[in-house]
């Protein structure tokens, strides 16, 4: 395994780069290339792909992108490709709310991922990512939101049901439980 490399940039393209380490030439597909600079030192954490008839290495300037990139690609139907694709599109912390919002609205406008691969990503990863993220801060919002959930289970309501409408409690801006609990017990009426 493979788990950094560093050396000299010496091309870049849109989704790669080829780091020169002591003559030898590596690519590595990167998820954004706009910050690496041609002729310029850069170390990228890597993930060692090997398949049948190639064999990658996907790079990225920090752990914490790796690590989100391990993760998605536990995901049923999520490849290396699909997951550098959706990291090549918004940035991690974006990614992250996203999944742990369950918003699945969001995650289908990602290439590569439809209604069931979005279902599927919330389904294997939500609360995963943010205790493997030191930085990711817990909003106030998600506090209440735990607590209205328990509530809505109390009476009943299935947690997919309960997720289902998290988004829709978040935009109204409530910021007290009793009136988050009234909102939702209307949405989820409908």
């Amino acid at each position: 395994m493979i788990a950094y490399v560093s050396g000299t940039c010496v091309f870049k393209e849109e989704d790669a780069v080829i780091i020169d380490v002591n003559g030898l030439g590596y690519q590595v597909f990167c998820p954004t290339t706009h910050s690496i600079l041609v002729n310029h030192n850069i170390t990228l954490h890597t993930y060692y792909y090997v398949r049948e008839d190639a064999i990658l290495l996907y790079g990225f300037e920090s752990r914490e992108d790796l690590n989100l990139f391990n993760r998605l690609i536990t995901v049923k139907g999520v490849g290396p490709r699909v997951a550098l694709g959706i990291m090549k599109k918004v940035p991690s912390s974006d990614l992250v709310n996203a999944i742990e919002a369950g918003n699945h609205t969001y995650l289908k406008t990602m290439p590569g991922v439809g209604p069931k691969m979005a279902s599927q990503i919330v389904l294997d990863l939500k609360g995963k990512l943010v205790s493997a993220s030191s930085n990711a801060p817990v909003s106030k919002f998600d506090g209440l939101f735990e607590d209205v959930a328990v509530a809505l289970g109390d009476l009943g309501f299935k947690r997919g049901e309960i997720n289902s409408i998290k988004t829709q409690l978040h935009e109204s801006r409530a910021t007290d439980i009793n009136t988050l609990i009234k909102q939702a017990l209307k949405l989820l009426a409908r």
